[in-house]
């Protein structure tokens, strides 16, 4: 007995040990404030008339429709706003969607700057009608202005006001525009055949994804510049839950909407997918380690000890930090029968599933299968696509991309990021070893509530910086 309680003690004065050391190790680390604020500068009024006339224009696109016509009417729009991009760029139209070529001095390293022009539909009551474009309260408002017209704009005027300086860029220039993102179309599969017809790999794909976020993660305050490093895979299931039917003055045990809830909240309690702390996201908690308060900063600053703490805590952190970690499962529409005093005897639930790397498509989608059958469910994958390659934080494009930040944004603080969305990127990754998903402008709280949902908008101060984002990713490429 008298050795099991050495043992706990010595258990204990380890653990004490190890906690001193974490806390010295955080006093230690010198604390840092993200104080960016984007500057006055005359160029933004400019810069929101042009991003407004584009939201004017209404570009919802719709499933299994391309709507060629409508879109060549948004690049009618694009020619009157950027003339000197039409008059010197290469322009090729796909089925409304576009690519342009800047011929630079070189030709070996190319480089694509990315971003769709169409947007999602605009429901509900919004304060400003969603295709006005109105310009009020120091914001541009209207669908399509945070997702991702303002970034179209950015480089389409970065291209702009480079010509008018007569500049002619060291390394071949693409920019690239679906009309069929938000609709997962084939726009952007046109594009990448476009260009592997030509036998061009770009050394650089610059998509949307990540952005200028503010206050990112729980306990980090101020603007960061999150770089998306790589995106989770998605599958949309089906579980189908059958019996006889009948009467529902005589219900069964187990029927088919009580087994569907009964694994849809197993799910949700008991989650069968790994936790685990990516080397990119342990990146990013390196990153904003010095700008968290002391609690986050001690478990950011110290993986080593917390990690397991951390993938306990991200959860009640954020539901955005936490899908960082791990395969997730979201249901999203339930199906009964057609009456409410019969009994189905077909019931369907559906999932959305975003799929980490340590846990892909396959492997998620067997523990989920195994999981429905022990309610009797039967398991349909609708679609789906696993997840992409990282990209390589310490290779020459990632340092191109952070050099670009740096030079745009004095004092931004950058930093690894986790996309748990999909974008167009994905289809670049099959010619382009980094594809990193960056939209230089700011989004606070009201513009990822925007973001598909009521009242849309984007910050005026916010656009000269993203235009010289570009113009400076251009000049970098030697």
């Amino acid at each position: 007995m008298i050795y099991l309680l050495y043992a706990l003690l010595a258990v204990l004065a380890l653990l004490v040990a190890l906690l001193v050391i974490a806390v010295v190790r955080t006093l230690l680390m010198p604390s840092k404030t993200s104080d960016y604020q984007p500057k006055a500068d005359p160029r933004a009024e400019t810069h929101a008339q042009k991003l407004s006339k584009m939201i004017q224009y209404e570009t919802v696109s719709r499933p299994d429709d391309l709507q060629r016509e409508k879109f060549l009417g948004f690049h009618k729009v694009l020619e009157e706003l950027f003339p000197l991009v039409h008059q010197h760029l290469e322009k090729t139209e796909l089925e409304g969607s576009l690519l342009f070529y800047w011929k630079g001095e070189r030709h070996d390293k190319p480089i694509v700057l990315m971003s769709h022009q169409d947007v999602v539909p605009a429901e509900g009551v919004w304060e400003h009608e969603p295709f006005s474009g109105d310009i009020a309260d120091g914001k541009v408002w209207g669908r399509g202005t945070a997702d991702t017209k303002a970034s179209v704009m950015a480089f389409f005027q970065a291209c702009e006001e480079l010509l008018e300086q007569g500049y002619t860029p060291q390394q071949d220039v693409y920019m690239a525009s679906s009309c069929t993102e938000e609709v997962g179309g084939p726009g952007a599969t046109m594009l990448v055949n476009e260009m592997t017809r030509r036998g061009v790999k770009p050394y650089l794909v610059c998509d949307e994804g990540g952005a200028i976020i503010q206050n990112p993660i729980g306990g980090v305050n101020g603007n960061y510049a999150m770089v998306g490093v790589f995106e989770k895979g998605k599958a949309n299931v089906k579980f189908t839950a059958r019996s006889s039917g009948g009467h529902a003055s005589a219900p069964p045990r187990k029927s088919p909407i009580a087994r569907l809830a009964a694994f849809a909240d197993s799910m949700e309690k008991h989650s069968p997918f790994q936790k685990k702390i990516m080397p990119e996201v342990a990146a990013m908690f390196t990153a904003l380690a010095p700008y968290a308060t002391f609690p986050m900063k001690l478990l950011f600053g110290n993986l080593w000890l917390f990690g397991p703490v951390l993938k306990i805590a991200m959860p009640f952190v954020s539901g955005q930090a936490a899908a960082m970690l791990q395969t997730t499962c979201a249901f999203t529409m339930q199906k009964g029968s057609d009456a409410c005093n019969v009994l189905p005897q077909e019931a369907n639930l559906w999932a959305n599933l975003r799929f980490i790397p340590h846990q892909g498509m396959e492997e998620s989608l067997a523990l989920i299968r195994q999981r429905a059958e022990q309610y009797g469910l039967e398991m349909e994958v609708e679609e789906g696509g696993d997840f992409t390659p990282p990209v390589d934080i310490h290779g020459e494009p990632w340092q191109q991309v952070m050099a670009a930040i740096d030079k745009t944004f004095p004092g931004l603080p950058a930093s690894p990021y986790v996309m748990t969305g999909a974008t167009d990127c994905t289809f670049w990754q099959g010619i382009c070893d980094s594809c990193i998903r960056f939209a230089p402008v700011i989004y606070g709280p009201e513009q990822m509530k925007g973001m598909h949902g009521l009242n849309e908008n984007i910050s005026v101060d916010c656009l000269p910086g993203a235009v010289d984002f570009y113009k400076n990713l251009i000049d970098l490429s030697k």
